[in-house]
């Protein structure tokens, strides 16, 4: 298993190079030109990956549309020009070579969430005392919820317009476990199925706590929030955690209330005192430039819409 991971790896970080090329670009103080000419080498590398896959289809067909090529080769026209360059134009002309090797991130990211499934179905296993039929249909179910999530995964990375907020939000919303207690009380039944459902509210319960705990401490470190402050914003958190459920009795929920027609951070700039909010706008400037100079140093420009992909978390 883990062989087999690490020739996946290798061969998914060799069909990734076009768009990990910008890592090798000189720091601003090179110049526009410089950069440019590097990018040239990658985009000759990255011609002839794109070359040696279209040999190696039997038909000697080649791709229609937009194709990895183009996509670099613009980004290297962009810099030479001056033009800004963000992360998402990097990884959208990376896409076509997305598209095209999707059977491959398929199955790496089936292994990759199995080897996540595989525990939580031993302990399912003898927890609830499952009989052999029931495991066996427990792996089955866990087996094609991992492809369907993969799909899911890789449908959306090779979308067109696809950006990397969309990724970003993907990657953190992995749960393999959805749907499992629909599933799960198809199977068990009287102490077993009570026990269960037990179990997994006291699971739920736990993540949202900890979550909203985690971002209510998050932000008191920016702006320090008064205890009253605390208790609405962590209503807001941890209702808005994937896991919450209304029947949930958690500590300092109450103080909170209902986010209604507004955004989650919205909703929490609309509680903060004028001074608070004067320090939670300094604390994003300070990112927002740090941020900049971050990707300037390796070519590329900051995203209009960074204060979005900044406040995921939100």
């Amino acid at each position: 298993m883990r062989s087999f991971l690490s020739l996946a790896v290798g061969l998914l970080v060799g069909a990734a190079g076009a768009a990990l090329f910008i890592q090798s670009l000189p720091p601003k103080e090179g110049s526009a030109e410089e950069r440019a000419c590097k990018l040239e080498v990658e985009l000759k590398r990255a011609q002839n990956r794109v070359a040696a896959l279209e040999g190696a289809d039997p038909a000697g067909r080649r791709r229609s549309g937009h194709t990895l090529a183009d996509g670099v080769r613009s980004i290297a026209e962009n810099i030479r020009e001056g033009k800004p360059v963000t992360p998402d134009d990097v990884f959208q002309a990376s896409q076509p070579l997305i598209r095209d090797l999707s059977p491959l991130f398929d199955r790496v990211r089936v292994k990759e969430l199995q080897r996540q499934t595989d525990a939580k179905a031993g302990e399912l296993a003898r927890k609830y005392s499952l009989n052999p039929a029931q495991r066996e249909s427990l792996n089955k179910w866990l087996y094609q919820n991992a492809i369907d999530e993969s799909k899911r995964y890789t449908d959306l990375i090779s979308q067109k317009g696809a950006k990397l907020e969309d990724v970003m939000k993907a990657s953190a919303n992995v749960r393999v476990d959805d749907h499992l207690d629909n599933f799960m009380q198809g199977i068990l039944n009287g102490e077993a199925l009570a026990a269960y459902k037990s179990d997994r509210m006291l699971e739920k319960v736990n993540k949202v706590q900890q979550e909203a705990d985690m971002k209510v401490e998050r932000l008191d470190g920016i702006v320090q929030l008064d205890e009253a402050q605390r208790g609405q914003v962590f209503g807001i958190m941890a209702r808005g955690a994937p896991d919450y459920d209304p029947v949930m009795q958690l500590e300092g929920l109450g103080t909170g209330t209902p986010v209604t027609g507004k955004s989650k951070q919205d909703a929490i700039i609309a509680i903060l005192r004028p001074e608070q909010r004067q320090a939670y706008e300094e604390s994003q400037e300070k990112r927002r430039v740090e941020a900049q100079k971050e990707m300037e140093s390796i070519g590329l420009t900051l995203p209009a819409d960074w204060s979005t992909l900044d406040h995921l978390d939100f």
